[in-house]
């Protein structure tokens, strides 16, 4: 009898992995990070799904039909053991061994999410039961993702990569109406990937048709996410050494212009637009040695036309008394004929 339970539970597993492998070959997920690169920059965010660029991952709250957001996916995939939770860190990082991970219902008990446990036939064990309004998806307000930048010198590209996501409770605790964020766990993007692939969605507000699957969403960046801690030696996040608002904000604005700063570093100036403020600048200077001279030939025309006024009002003068002298030398002549 216990061979028997053995051969099941290992018939069940391989079918697990089969079903997961024909995922994985039917629906390639986005790309995945290189085993040697040169350059690796790993920056954590935090998507508030409030804001209007993240209501793809939140909307519909509750399954309506095939459409089901994120978090609902992400429960209904580890309760039927199709992928593995792994806990979330004091200190917030991310650890995907075997002794890191989760069951289901740890996570279940762990965050007071009711359910029932209910006796089936044919089974000595009991089964858990749990009913779409039970799933606190409304709860989720917000994820941790971990983004990994990279440069890979073998194919000179610079890109990122999502390796890990986190759903965050928001939930009031007694006597207080302020929420308190609850990280959950941390899922390897890796494993989620193939079945964020089978799954559509709209992410347009203009265009209502579901185009897009969820692992486009994330592997074109889709979302808004703002920075609360990079990988450094000391392992603080930001707001450890920004003691304000506005120091924080500077501060994720920095790391946001570092990573813009290495893609430009990385090949070097543009020569074409380098080449069009060379003729810019060239073009200017000829329009205006163009200008001067062209105010040059207007002053010398000018002082031309001033300067020889007095000379036709001269020779004017002169014609008018030589056509008078001319005009007086007949009569004259005639006088002295007649005298």
């Amino acid at each position: 009898m216990k061979l028997s339970l053995k051969l099941v539970i290992v018939a069940a597993l391989c079918m697990l992995n089969l079903s997961a492998g024909w995922a994985q070959r039917q629906y390639p997920g986005s790309a995945n990070l290189p085993d040697d690169v040169m350059w690796m920059r790993e920056i954590y965010r935090t998507l508030d799904l409030t804001k209007d660029t993240n209501g793809a991952l939140y909307y519909p709250v509750e399954p309506q039909g095939n459409r089901m957001n994120l978090f609902t996916t992400l429960f209904r995939l580890l309760a039927q053991k199709k992928i593995p939770a792994y806990e979330y860190q004091l200190d917030g990082t991310e650890r995907f061994q075997k002794d890191a991970e989760i069951t289901f219902r740890d996570v279940l008990d762990r965050f007071q999410i009711y359910y029932e446990l209910k006796k089936v036939a044919n089974r000595r064990d009991s089964v858990l039961s749990l009913s779409n309004s039970d799933i606190p998806s409304a709860d989720v307000l917000s994820y941790f993702i971990k983004e990994v930048w990279y440069f890979d010198q073998r194919t000179s590209t610079y890109g990122s990569v999502i390796t890990a996501i986190c759903p965050v409770l928001h939930r009031s605790e007694e006597f207080s109406s302020e929420k308190v964020k609850l990280p959950m766990f941390w899922v390897n993007y890796k494993d989620l990937a193939p079945y964020l692939t089978q799954s559509k969605v709209a992410v347009s507000n203009y265009n209502n048709a579901a185009n897009s699957t969820w692992d486009d969403f994330f592997a074109a960046r889709l979302y808004k996410g703002d920075i609360y801690k990079t990988t450094n030696l000391q392992n603080r996040v930001l707001s450890q050494y920004c003691t304000t608002d506005s120091a924080l904000v500077k501060e994720q604005r920095r790391i946001e212009q570092e990573l813009a700063d290495f893609e430009k570093g990385l090949y070097g100036r543009d020569l074409t637009a380098e080449t069009d403020s060379v003729s810019a600048t060239s073009g200017a200077k000829v329009s205006t040695v163009n200008s001067k001279r062209k105010g040059r030939d207007n002053a010398v025309s000018a002082r031309s036309k001033t300067s020889s006024t007095p000379k036709a009002k001269a020779s004017s003068d002169k014609s008018q008394s030589v056509s008078k002298r001319e005009s007086a030398a007949p009569r004259a002549s005639v006088r002295r004929q007649r005298h």
